[in-house]
């Protein structure tokens, strides 16, 4: 019975071949090993001429890892490719998109080495550099990280050391927005026939602002609109009623924050009640 030579791993393909030719070496007919094995007598004539010839010999006839397909960047150009990509966006490179994608990574690579790949060889090299498709954390382009280092390691210490001093609490201030929308998965209708949802037209929406100290203490209130001095300066009264200590109030730059009604009201706490503004 023939044997299909392919089913073989390359283990035991490597150790057939060396006995066959040693067999063949010590006088055994190319046929008769080839039958032993199982295999086409062509198989042994091709052991024996492989190893024929100056500075061959059985080291030929060794199993060695297939290369596949050459790549068809270099290794250099696939360095310049994560410089391209690592900490950097699209639109530096002339796209109108600030996200990476394989389509735009295959037509920057079209653009600069005229090589083309498929998207899945993309995506392959795209791996093999330990870039992954993540979604990206937002940071306003107005931070300031050098001013918000040195508010953490100078201007908070120094507010800390105040409010020790006085006995006072330091709170952090902040405020948000709710909104009722209608929100729907899918569902299940007739094809061609698009079911109907009925919803309100008018979304509602509350606003609310909140307190909340380093030791866990929590204070908050809703109101209707948007904040302006007016009823920013209204809130401060009613987080200050009734306090018998005094409050070092942290908060972020809002116009409401900063106007003269504010400053205005917190001047007539007499010292009961600082502001501090947080760095852009």
């Amino acid at each position: 019975m023939k044997r299909d030579g392919r089913t073989l791993d390359h283990k035991t393909l490597e150790a057939m071949r060396l006995m066959a030719v040693q067999r063949m070496v010590e006088g055994e007919r190319p046929a008769a090993v080839a039958a032993s094995f199982g295999l086409h007598r062509s198989w042994a004539f091709k052991c024996r001429a492989a190893v024929r010839g100056r500075g061959r010999g059985p080291k030929v006839l060794h199993s060695r890892k297939g290369t596949g397909r050459p790549r068809k960047l270099t290794a250099t150009q696939e360095r310049q490719v994560f410089r391209w990509i690592n900490g950097k966006n699209p639109m530096q490179y002339g796209f109108d998109f600030g996200l990476w994608t394989r389509q735009i990574v295959q037509t920057l690579m079209e653009q600069k080495f005229e090589v083309r790949l498929s998207l899945a060889s993309v995506g392959g090299l795209l791996a093999r550099l330990g870039l992954t498709a993540q979604k990206p954390l937002q940071r306003a382009y107005q931070r300031d990280p050098e001013a918000i280092e040195r508010w953490q390691r100078e201007s908070y210490p120094a507010i800390a050391k105040q409010a020790r001093a006085q006995g006072a609490d330091i709170y952090f201030w902040d405020e948000s927005g709710f909104r009722a929308d209608a929100v729907h998965g899918k569902t299940w209708a007739m094809k061609g026939q698009t079911p109907v949802v009925r919803v309100p037209g008018q979304r509602q929406s509350i606003s609310a602002a909140s307190a909340v100290s380093a030791k866990g203490a929590f204070w908050f209130v809703t109101y209707a609109g948007a904040l302006n001095g007016e009823r920013f300066v209204e809130l401060l009264k009613r987080l200050m009623a009734r306090r018998k200590r005094a409050l070092h109030l942290v908060l972020d730059g809002l116009p409401a924050h900063k106007t003269k009604r504010v400053k205005k009201y917190v001047a007539t706490t007499e010292g009961k009640l600082t502001l501090h503004l947080l760095p852009g």
